[in-house]
């Protein structure tokens, strides 16, 4: 009888994690950018790190509040709002625009896209003269 309640108990606490694991857009997750390419007109893509191409180290996404806050050493926190989102295929897709600095042209259109399975993210960002392709994971918090 041990063994069945024991069995019974390990099965309770293995789905309870694996629903947790999910990314449905009910809580907030954070997610961390991992290879960066950054891409120019003629000499095409790079990798490069966060602080070369100014990019946050954590992502935090509150679906509730339609927001996404960019975190960064050493600086301020920057919140852009999520002004659409869309769930296809089994992936969570916000899309947003952003000016970026005061005072410089510098503004650009961006789409994040999270597997609800794995958590694993694809942010695309593009501007004028340079576009971004970050891939990263996100987990719940």
């Amino acid at each position: 009888m041990r063994i069945v309640a024991f069995c019974l108990a390990a099965a309770a606490l293995t789905t309870a994690w694996a629903a947790r694991a999910a990314i449905d857009g009910s809580e907030p997750v954070i997610c961390a950018p991992a290879d960066i390419l950054e891409c120019v007109p003629v000499d095409g893509c790079q990798r490069v790190s966060a602080e070369t191409a100014r990019l946050p180290r954590f992502l935090r996404i509150d679906f509730a509040a339609q927001q996404v806050t960019r975190t960064r050493p050493g600086e301020d926190d920057v919140t852009s709002e999520i002004e659409r989102s869309e769930t296809v295929d089994g992936r969570l897709v916000l899309q947003g625009a952003e000016d970026g600095f005061e005072e410089v042209r510098d503004g650009i259109g961006w789409s994040l896209s999270i597997d609800q399975e794995s958590g694993a993210m694809v942010l695309t960002g593009s501007g004028a003269d340079v576009a971004f392709v970050i891939f990263g994971a996100c987990t719940p918090y």
